[in-house]
C-alpha cells in the first residue's frame, strides 16, 4: 500500500531536546512511540518529569497519545522512524558519529518493506547517504529506494527558548526520491504551522543546516575578535555595537563564549567533510579557534584586573554564575563556561559556582564541586556573569554588588547590567 501522512506511525528514536519537542508536537496529531535508550529518561518521561526543563508537568501530563519506552520490540510497529540521536565531536574535533551509526543499526534491524527512516541530526553533507543507507541496508537485507527509503530534515530547536517553538520555525525537508520528499515534507506539514521549505535533495538539506550554525559560529568570532581589541583600545564594545547597530542591514551579534552541541560543534563537521575532498576551510577554522579560546581570554583579563586593583589572586575567592552552555536552559554539556572554570583552577582561585537552571548533581560530577544554593553577602573578591539567565536579571544589579567585598571586580560577560555598576565587560 502506497504510505500517506495519514497512514503514516511515527516512532520517535532519541528523546532529548530535539526528540521530545517533536514527538510532543507530532502527538497532538497522532498516535506516536517515544525511544529512547536512556531507561531512567523513560521512567520520567512516564512520570510526567523532563529534566530538561523544556516543558512543565501539565504540558506532559496532557500528552496522552505518546508510548515512551527503550524497548526496541515496542518500535517495531512503526513504518516511519525520525532520528534524533546527537552528533557530537571527539576529543579530536573529528564528527562522532557513533550514536548516529548505533540507531541506524537499531532501526535497520527491524524496518519493513516500503519502511521510511528520517533523519534530524545535524551531519555533514552526504552523511545520509554515504554513512547510515549503508549500514541500514546490511541490515535489513532491503536495498535503499526499493525497499526502503530515506529523508533528512535537519532539527532547529532552540533550547530555552518560549518564543520561537518547534511549530513556528520553518522547517526544511527532503526525501530520498520525489513522491518520499512530497511525503515528508506533508508530514511535517501537519505541525509546522508556518511552512516548510522542500530543498531538493538530501544533500542540500545537510548543507544547509550545517552553514545556519557555522555562519552563525563566524559572526560571533567577528564580534569576540573585535572585543579584544576595543578592550586594548579602551573603548566599550557595547557602546560600538549601538552605534553601529543603528544601521539598518548591521548584524546584531554580541562577544561571548560559544559552547552548546550546534554552534560549537557543527562547523567541525563541515571542515571535516571539506579536508576529506582536498578543500581546506582556513576561514571556518579561525573562526573556531577565536571562539574556542574565548574562555582562556576571559581568564587573563580577569587575571589581570585583579592584579591591577590589588587583590590578591591565590585563594582569591570568585563566584561564576551561570554553567550552562546559553541562557535559561538547564544543558551544561560543552559550555564555554567549563574553560573559565578550569583556568580560575590553575591560578588556584577559590571557586563558587552558581546556576539556579541547572542540576547540582551534574554539576559536582563534570567540576568537582558542589554548587551553591543561596549566596552569602561581602564574600568575593570577584565574580564572572557568564550566562544571561533572566534568574541573574531578576536578582539585579545591588543584590550582586552586595556579594562583594569592597575591593572586587565583577565581569559582565553577557553584557546583563549596566558598565556603570560593572566595568569589566567583553
Amino acid at each position: 500500500m502506497i504510505k500517506t501522512k495519514e497512514n503514516l506511525k511515527l516512532a520517535i528514536i532519541g528523546l532529548g531536546y530535539v526528540g521530545l519537542p517533536l514527538a510532543l508536537e507530532f502527538a497532538k496529531k497522532k498516535s506516536i512511540i517515544g525511544f529512547d535508550i536512556d531507561e531512567k529518561r523513560i521512567r520520567e518521561l512516564n512520570s510526567g518529569i523532563d529534566k530538561n526543563l523544556e516543558f512543565s508537568e501539565v504540558e506532559l501530563e496532557n500528552i496522552k497519545k505518546i508510548n515512551f519506552t527503550n524497548n526496541v520490540e515496542n518500535i517495531k510497529s512503526a513504518n516511519c522512524f525520525i532520528i534524533t540521536v546527537p552528533t557530537p565531536i571527539d576529543e579530536f574535533k573529528k564528527p562522532d558519529l557513533k550514536p548516529l551509526l548505533k540507531a541506524s543499526q537499531m532501526v535497520g534491524q527491524i524496518i519493513k518493506k516500503g519502511d521510511i527512516i528520517i533523519y534530524e541530526s545535524t551531519v555533514y553533507p552526504g552523511c545520509v547517504e554515504e554513512e547510515c543507507v549503508p549500514i541500514l541496508e546490511k541490515y535489513s537485507e532491503l536495498s535503499f529506494n526499493k525497499g526502503f527509503f530515506c529523508g533528512y530534515s535537519p532539527e532547529r530547536i532552540n533550547p530555552g527558548d518560549k518564543k520561537y517553538t518547534i511549530s513556528n520555525i520553518k522547517k526544511i525537508t527532503s526525501g530520498s526520491t520525489p513522491k518520499i520528499a512530497d511525503l515528508i515534507d506533508e508530514l511535517y506539514n501537519e505541525i509546522i504551522t508556518v511552512g516548510t521549505h522542500k530543498a531538493p535533495s538530501i544533500k542540500v538539506a545537510e548543507a544547509a543546516k550545517i552553514i545556519e550554525n557555522t555562519q552563525r559560529d563566524l559572526n560571533i568570532a567577528l564580534i569576540n575578535e573585535l572585543s579584544m581589541l576595543f578592550n586594548k583600545l579602551n573603548i566599550d564594545t557595547q557602546a560600538v555595537l549601538d552605534a553601529a547597530g543603528s544601521k539598518w542591514n548591521f548584524l546584531n551579534f554580541k562577544p561571548g563564549l560559544v559552547g552548546g552541541h550546534c554552534i560549537g560543534v557543527d562547523p567541525y563537521y563541515l571542515t571535516y567533510k571539506a579536508e576529506s575532498v582536498g578543500h581546506q576551510p582556513n576561514i571556518i577554522l579561525a573562526g573556531r579557534e577565536i571562539n574556542d579560546n574565548m574562555g582562556n581570554h576571559v581568564v587573563s583579563v580577569m587575571i589581570d584586573e585583579m592584579k591591577k586593583k590589588n587583590i590578591q589572586v591565590k585563594s582569591s575567592k570568585i563566584l561564576i554564575m551561570g554553567l550552562t552552555f546559553k541562557e535559561n536552559c538547564a544543558d551544561i554539556r560543552n559550555s564555554g563556561v567549563k574553560i573559565v572554570v578550569e583556568g580560575l583552577k590553575k591560578y588556584n582561585c577559590s571557586l563558587d559556582l552558581y546556576d539556579p537552571w541547572a542540576d547540582h548533581e551534574k554539576i559536582k560530577k563534570l567540576y568537582g564541586i558542589t554548587p551553591k544554593s543561596t549566596l552569602d553577602h561581602n564574600t568575593y573578591d570577584g565574580i564572572v556573569i557568564a550566562v544571561a539567565h533572566e534568574k541573574f536579571r531578576d536578582i539585579g544589579e545591588t543584590e550582586i554588588l552586595n556579594l562583594c567585598k569592597k575591593n572586587h571586580i565583577i565581569y559582565d560577560l553577557k553584557y546583563l547590567f549596566s558598565k556603570d555598576q560593572f566595568s569589566l565587560r567583553l
